[in-house]
């Protein structure tokens, strides 16, 4: 019998084998992009980001003062002398000397040993650093911008040194060239098929998976606290919560969430889910659940959501449970809405909503944070030409814009994990949950855009009227409670604080720790993050405000409750079931709409 091959021949074998089924997922992920690009590139803007007015406008500052170029330019010189010298020194056996340009506490990036452990990829990353923190320095000090050309260029220079980072390449991430190494190459080619799998999933547009979504399925896994649907129209399904307690308050608590993206984010997995938490504390829970529109709804409008949300949910409830008065909570743009909502009622001199919540919700539009870069005549245009071809927006372009907001851990951590490591991302039920986007019906999305982005007229006196009230935030004088998030990309906390100054009657704010979405499904049993509170003042600003805010650890959810018992009608009722009322039960929660895709 002939001898056994050599080790190394099977291992060139396999190897010929890998290369040769990369090759082929290669060449069907080309032609995947290629046939998506031209199914929807074709009439695409030529600069749908309106970025040519920005360069146009750093080119011009460079010309007429280019000290800021020449400044980063000596800085970056200066350090990377002194890079090379600390290597040289590391080379010769001496310890490592302070480095020159070291990651921020909260980049996740360069967290492998090899990092730091290397002198070579120690090199890399503070190269990498010190280029990148030169470049963003070069760009934040130009002198003479438009503050808009000027938060734009920033912004998407960032966006570039980000996309840069040896972290995002095989050939300079040590995580991924271990693996290689260890997997003989299946890593890679696990990386490639998941790549031809997001193409395919997302019809040729770049969008990396975020959890594992074969784990989560609706009113079995996540969105399973007890309810019934017990109305509906062609805009939302309102869902009564079934009790846990014997007894309840008596004032129904209505929940607005956002329609951007689907409500079940304040009833994720039991031990994280606001609903559950909020039934175990006694409270009558009644959740709108909005539908995902398609070309039919294309003329529903912000007014539209007013009428057909949470007016009809008030009488909805009043039929289910004989009250006619709710206390509420708004969420992000259900926020906004609510808040509208309000100052309608009180126009009209009615008071059925007798206090208001606001989980991280604008009105006051001023300072909208870094979402304003997308905000402008050009870009409102080009989106105004693209929602009038299809009736709404889809949810996956708002979906992109919000993970640019973080782009290293909502883009950039799932490249190298899905696709340079080849694994399968974890099972993360916010992560689900932000996938699961949401269109946005045309009329309603472009009156959004102009008219609270772009000309701030809710916050201003009847600065816009709503089935053919004006709105005035002022009129609003119930007891509210606004709570936002320090770390907050989409509703800065500062501008959240700002409807202080908004609303009358009693206010109480409540800052929490984390982001827009962390820092709000918070529960206690979590014990992370932590807040803080503090009195409002007449004229305090945001700052003034944190300076004298106390500090608390644990949950907010517990102060909110504290505060809105006392204010939930007074002597509690029995348990109220769904159905027990005038409203017959439809469907059991979580409802067809919020499986709508």
């Amino acid at each position: 019998m002939p001898d056994d091959p050599p080790a190394a021949d099977a291992t060139e074998h396999d190897m010929a084998d890998q290369l040769a089924a990369i090759a082929e997922q290669s060449q069907r992920i080309a032609a995947r992009f290629l046939s998506g690009q031209g199914a929807t590139g074709a009439g695409a803007a030529s600069d749908p980001l309106n970025l040519s007015a920005a360069l146009g406008a750093m080119a011009r500052s460079l010309a007429d003062d280019p000290s800021p170029l020449i400044d980063a330019q000596m800085k970056w010189w200066d350090g990377y002398l002194r890079l090379w010298q600390q290597g040289a020194q590391r080379l010769q056996g001496e310890e490592p000397a302070e480095p020159v340009a070291e990651p921020a506490p909260d980049d996740r990036r360069f967290r492998d040993p090899a990092w730091t452990e290397s002198w070579v990829f120690d090199h890399l990353k503070q190269s990498y650093l010190l280029t990148a923190g030169c470049m963003q320095s070069a760009v934040g000090n130009l002198r003479g911008l438009d503050e808009k050309d000027a938060a734009k260029l920033a912004f998407y220079t960032r966006q570039f040194v980000d996309a840069l980072a040896p972290t995002n390449f095989l050939a300079t991430n040590p995580a991924a060239l271990k693996e290689t190494a260890e997997t003989r190459g299946e890593n890679l080619l696990k990386g490639l098929r998941n790549v031809l799998d997001d193409l395919e999933r997302n019809e040729g547009r770049f969008a990396p998976r975020m959890s594992d979504e074969d784990h989560f399925v609706l009113g079995e896994t996540i969105a399973t606290t007890p309810g019934k649907v017990v109305f509906q129209n062609d805009l939302m399904q309102l869902i009564q919560y079934a009790p846990s307690t014997e007894t309840m308050f008596r004032r129904p608590l209505l929940v607005v969430p956002p329609w951007i993206n689907k409500y079940y984010v304040l009833d994720l997995r039991p031990k994280n889910s606001f609903v559950r938490w909020a039934v175990s504390k006694g409270y009558s829970v009644f959740m709108i659940s909005w539908i995902n529109p398609d070309e039919r709804l294309a003329e529903k409008t912000f007014e539209d959501y007013m009428v057909d949300g949470p007016l009809a949910a008030l009488d909805a409830i009043e039929q289910a449970t004989g009250e006619r008065d709710v206390a509420a909570i708004g969420y992000c743009l259900g926020g906004t809405l609510t808040a509208a909502t309000l100052a309608y009622l009180a126009a009209r001199g009615e008071k059925r909503i007798r206090s208001a919540t606001f989980f991280a919700s604008l009105v006051d539009f001023a300072e909208p944070g870094e979402l304003g870069v997308f905000i402008d005549d050009a870009q409102l245009e080009s989106l105004e030409a693209m929602m009038a071809e299809t009736g709404y927006l889809d949810g996956r372009h708002m979906a992109t814009t919000f993970n640019m907001l973080r782009a290293n851990d909502l883009i950039w951590s799932f490249v190298v994990n899905n696709y340079l490591l080849g694994r399968e991302p974890l099972p993360f039920d916010l992560l689900f949950w932000n996938a699961d986007s949401t269109r946005m019906p045309a009329a309603m999305h472009g009156f959004y855009l102009r008219k609270m982005y772009q000309e701030n007229l809710l916050a201003r006196p009847e600065g816009m009227s709503l089935a053919g009230v004006p709105i005035d935030l002022g009129r609003i004088d119930i007891p509210t409670y606004i709570v936002a998030t320090r770390e907050d990309h989409i509703a800065p906390w500062q501008s959240c604080f700002a409807a202080c100054g908004l609303y009358r009657g009693q206010r109480r704010f409540v800052l929490g720790a984390s982001g827009h979405i962390a820092g709000i499904i918070n529960p206690p049993e979590a014990g992370k993050y932590g807040y803080w509170t503090g009195p409002v003042g007449e004229s305090q600003d945001a700052d003034a405000w944190l300076a004298a805010a106390e500090h608390h650890e644990g949950s907010w959810w517990n102060d909110w409750h504290a505060w809105q018992r006392r204010r939930s009608g007074g002597k509690k009722v029995p348990a109220r079931v769904p159905g027990d009322g005038a409203l017959r039960p439809i469907e059991d929660a979580p409802g067809a709409y919020v499986l709508a895709s």
